[in-house]
């Protein structure tokens, strides 16, 4: 099973610190059966630490890609950043989710965002420090598919507030 993560692309050094921890990725994620991590790491000065391979476990990781789409494709699993853009692309190709909300931004419109998806039972939701445990207990097996947007839905509200229906 592949795992794909992709994070903001903002510098975030202290609230991904995980992230950038190969060993750490690999004794949880081998764990749940996955055998390789895919992550999008963004811009910034820090790269992953570690071996491309820890125990079995390959890991790649790149900072910017023109389309994550063969990523999110291939991945049965996806971790993203808490941005509304990765949330939906990932919830439109129909793949488990678990969002990483970032505290620290002002209002914490992320943590509405992931909280509203989650009561919906969309995604699962967490933070870097409950992140592990996260995704060790849920059951992404359980979360809904998120539902097709019909682009009728809007030409059909404006037909009928204008009289023409």
């Amino acid at each position: 099973m592949l795992g794909f993560y992709t994070r903001a692309n903002v510098p975030q050094v202290a609230i991904l610190a995980p992230v950038f921890i190969l060993d750490w990725w690999s004794m949880v994620l081998q764990v749940l059966g996955y055998t390789k991590l895919i992550l999008q790491i963004g811009r910034g000065e820090f790269e992953p630490q570690g071996g491309q391979t820890v125990k079995d476990f390959d890991v790649e990781y790149y900072r910017y890609k023109n389309s994550l789409k063969e990523d999110v494709e291939k991945a049965s699993l996806i971790i993203s950043h808490a941005g509304s853009g990765s949330v939906l692309e990932a919830l439109g190709a129909g793949k488990p989710l678990l969002v990483v909300i970032n505290e620290d931004l002002m209002d914490n419109h992320q943590l509405e965002v992931a909280n509203q998806l989650y009561i919906d039972g969309h995604v699962f939701y967490a933070n870097t420090k409950n992140l592990k445990q996260t995704l060790e207990s849920e059951d992404f097996s359980k979360l809904k598919p998120f539902p097709r947007a019909d682009p009728k839905t809007f030409s059909n509200f404006i037909d009928s507030v204008m009289g023409f229906s």
